[in-house]
């Protein structure tokens, strides 16, 4: 298992990766200002663009929903991968070899470089399927997914495609493109005989298999001719980048509307993802030829944010015996969520699919919305066991079912179904409730009908953490709302210390525009600069703590507004480093480089003078105050000060 990651190697993977170029990834970026870019917002939807985007001290802000951070808590958010996965995923794309701390270790440069070969055979063994879709071979397959309902677009959208029946078609391709026979065995994508390798996929329908990122690391192939003597779906088998019970398909596709929408529906095959997503269900994934299992259920957990504050797991099955013993396997692992689990059963025994091709889009869509408790199912597919037409059969009836009653999380919703109970088996409800009570006591004081704290066997289940070392990752936090006093930006959480600064205030304007300022060009901060800032007085509370963050910080690394900005963030109060977030990026209102510098050395030489501003009021007072023939010296002292302030006013004015 992997050490923690050194923090050296995370400021230098952060300093050396260009937060726009991933950003690009994900959203369309359009210039918004000199160093400055803009975009819809990945997080919120919104129709006109205010997510944030500045390389030069590596952050993002939205300033619609407050989101914010650095390119690693970027790739967290937008993958749903942990901190520790999003550095090593980041340090992989620039070739960066990262030191783990206790001894640990990571991949080490040449597995980094093997995983890419692998994942650049696939990426063009994909493009080849898709392309291969299109020729007059390719006719039995447009013709298999026209059947079911799906036209061109369709094919499309999910990247179907098709592998030619000959035995080397793919070998060729990849061949011709520098991989080598030894490279190639190690994807999954071929067989080895007494001759060499050749193509495993020969004849069928291919879906690529991609992981959350949305990199293909695998494919599943559909029968389409009677001489194929394969089974009628053949996967990838498992390979450095393919573990069947680790990939869900469709969760590239799915991942935003699943977190977006707090719900995620497991369906069993490729074609009833695509059912359900074309009408209307974007939440539906699938397994890969594997029961929906404990490794899976990490991945739904991170995506729902499963913490307790809702959302909603829906299973569909063919209603066929295999179909009920899938769902009951299901139920099996439901202690491991926190959000409710239901299932969705067509009474008919239809799949997504075929409701489709039946009845249309609308049916797909009520199927979802008939979605009934998981346990629900499981209590009365425990009593179809059994024959509740003796006293026998009922007594055994109930010993079974009373367990899984005793499993339900919700305090409020045990005794109905323990009343529920008693009526399916035509028993009194105090026989029941005792029996539930009984086998509560059996599981133990943390299940959930137990009496002890907990919820059973979701202990031990809290959402990834970051890194854990002042890394200024704020897992856990909601969105923050913006702390900025132009347009449209939120006001502070009421439960903050800091109060929204007040954009009318004059002087509040002015201190945020040189926070700016200095978070963007610190190089600015240099000899007198430095001084004249570090003296400067904030009377904005928000405002005075980010500068007092900034003189705690100190001159190290201004050079790198990058890694100055963390390293600033560590020193600012938490909350607020939404603030900080949001000063660094704001556009300043300047086209050129040449602009942007006279820009800063005005604002600063405005600051500069407010303080003298300041500081000569206070004087002026004393002046006024003093007895002149009691205390000659000091009379003399303060007109020397406040002559030596003028001065200082003027020659700021001089070279502004």
């Amino acid at each position: 298992m992997a050490g923690l990651i050194k923090r050296e190697d995370i400021d230098e993977v952060r300093q050396r990766t260009d937060i726009k170029e991933v950003v690009d990834g994900y959203v369309t970026l359009k210039g918004a200002g000199l160093g400055s870019y803009k975009g819809l917002c990945p997080f919120h939807d919104e129709r006109s663009p205010s997510f944030t985007v500045r390389p030069q001290v590596g952050r993002y802000h939205c300033f619609g929903c407050g989101e914010d951070g650095d390119v690693i808590s970027f790739v967290q958010k937008l993958d749903h991968t942990s901190f520790h996965e999003a550095v090593e995923k980041l340090a992989a794309r620039i070739g960066y070899e990262l030191r783990y701390e206790d001894g640990g270790s990571g991949p080490n440069r040449e597995e980094i470089g093997r995983r890419q070969r692998l994942l650049d055979a696939h990426k063009i063994a994909d493009e080849f399927f898709r392309a291969q879709l299109l020729t007059p071979g390719a006719a039995e397959g447009r013709n298999f997914l026209h059947g079911r309902g799906f036209d061109r677009a369709a094919s499309e959208q999910f990247g179907v495609g098709y592998a030619p029946q000959g035995w080397d078609s793919l070998l060729k391709h990849l061949r011709g493109r520098g991989f080598t026979d030894a490279e190639l065995k190690l994807t999954g994508m071929f067989s080895e005989g007494g001759r060499g390798i050749y193509d495993r996929f020969r004849g069928r329908l291919i879906w690529p298999i991609r992981d959350i990122a949305g990199d293909t690391i695998g494919f599943g192939a559909r029968k389409l001719y009677e001489d194929d003597q394969g089974p009628k779906y053949l996967n990838t088998p498992e390979t450095a980048l393919y573990k069947k019970s680790q990939v869900l398909y469709g969760i590239d596709l799915a991942k935003r509307s699943i977190a977006k929408e707090r719900q995620l529906v497991v369906v069993e095959g490729y074609t009833d993802v695509m059912a359900c997503h074309l009408a209307g269900i974007p939440t539906a994934v699938a397994t890969c030829g594997t029961a929906f299992g404990s490794e899976h259920i990490k991945i739904a957990r991170r995506l729902l944010s499963d913490d307790g504050s809702g959302g909603e797991v829906i299973f569909t099955f063919d209603g066929d015996a295999a179909g009920q013993k899938a769902a009951l396997r299901a139920f099996e692992e439901d202690q491991r969520f926190v959000a409710q689990t239901y299932v969705a059963v067509e009474p008919g025994g239809a799949d997504p699919c075929e409701l489709r091709q039946a009845k249309g889009d609308d049916a797909v869509r009520d199927l979802i919305g008939s979605r009934r408790p998981l346990f629900e199912f499981a209590i009365r597919a425990t009593l179809r066991r059994h024959n509740l037409d003796t006293v026998e059969g009922r007594i055994a009836a109930l010993r079974e079912s009373a367990p899984v009653v005793a499993q339900i999380r919700d305090a409020g919703i045990r005794p109905a179904y323990a009343r529920e109970l008693a009526g399916w088996l035509g028993m009194p409800v105090e026989d029941v409730s005792r029996a539930v009570g009984a086998a509560a006591k059996r599981q133990g004081p943390g299940a959930p009908g137990g009496s002890g704290p907990g919820h059973g066997n979701n202990q031990g289940h809290a959402p990834d953490r970051g890194y854990g070392q002042g890394s200024g990752q704020h897992q856990g936090r909601p969105a923050p709302a913006g702390y900025g006093s132009g347009p449209g930006v939120a006001p502070l959480p009421a439960a903050l210390p800091f109060n929204r600064p007040d954009p009318r205030d004059p002087v509040a304007t002015m201190e945020r525009q040189a926070l700016e300022v200095v978070l963007q060009e610190p190089a600015l901060l240099e000899g007198a600069t430095w001084e004249r800032f570090s003296e400067a007085r904030f009377s904005t509370p928000a405002y005075l703590a980010v500068h007092e963050a900034i003189r705690a910080t100190g001159l190290a690394h201004t050079g790198d507004p990058v890694r100055w900005v963390e390293q600033l963030l560590q020193e600012v109060p938490e909350p607020l480093r939404p603030l900080v977030s949001e000063l660094a990026v704001v556009p300043l209102p300047a086209s050129t480089p040449e602009a942007v510098q006279r820009y800063c050395r005005d604002i600063l030489a405005r600051l500069f003078e407010l303080q003298i501003t300041r500081v000569k009021a206070d004087k002026m007072g004393q002046l006024q105050r003093l007895d002149a023939s009691a205390q000659p010296e000091e009379f003399q002292r303060l007109n020397r000060e406040l002559m030596e302030l003028e001065m200082q006013r003027r020659a700021l004015r001089m070279d502004a």
